[in-house]
């Protein structure tokens, strides 16, 4: 695919990242941002990379337990597929996404959000992605991790 391809801008994030897949439109050849990646393939080895740093991270990795590690990258996955165009599997699964609630259970403090960011660039990284859709993937992410802080208690 050209890198000058023309991606569609996700909505803004507000106090919520939203999940709905009308939330990111098509481009005009009715091509999602999901299709442009590569589809689940593509998502899955980002989810699996980031998590296997989460897993040698001391703080990340407490937040899960350990043999919960699959169902979070199965619900990671769904999450980001059905976010960037693919199928609605996670709503139809789990409704709607609720991430600020999902992690209020949590702490997500500024460090938790660094080392979240960190694993999650990392990741990115390995798709080795055209720079176009490396932007538009990261600013999600990153809006994404920011909204998700919800103590500032170390």
């Amino acid at each position: 695919m050209p890198e000058d391809t023309a991606l569609p801008t996700p909505p803004p994030l507000g106090l919520i990242p939203v999940v709905p897949t009308a939330s990111v439109p098509a481009s005009s050849d009715g091509v999602t941002f999901y299709d442009q990646l590569g589809g689940r393939p593509t998502f899955e080895r980002l989810v699996r990379e980031f998590y296997r740093g989460v897993a040698g991270d001391p703080v990340l990795v407490a937040m899960y337990p350990e043999e919960d590690l699959e169902g979070a990258i199965q619900r990671l996955t769904g999450f980001l597929e059905q976010y960037w165009g693919g199928p609605t599997t996670y709503s139809q699964q789990r409704g709607h996404p609720r991430l600020r609630m999902r992690h209020n259970p949590f702490k997500v403090n500024p460090d938790a959000r660094d080392r979240w960011l960190t694993h999650m660039r990392a990741a990115v990284d390995s798709l080795e992605l055209p720079p176009l859709q490396d932007a538009t993937l990261w600013d999600y992410l990153e809006r994404a991790a920011h909204a998700m802080v919800n103590t500032f208690d170390e």
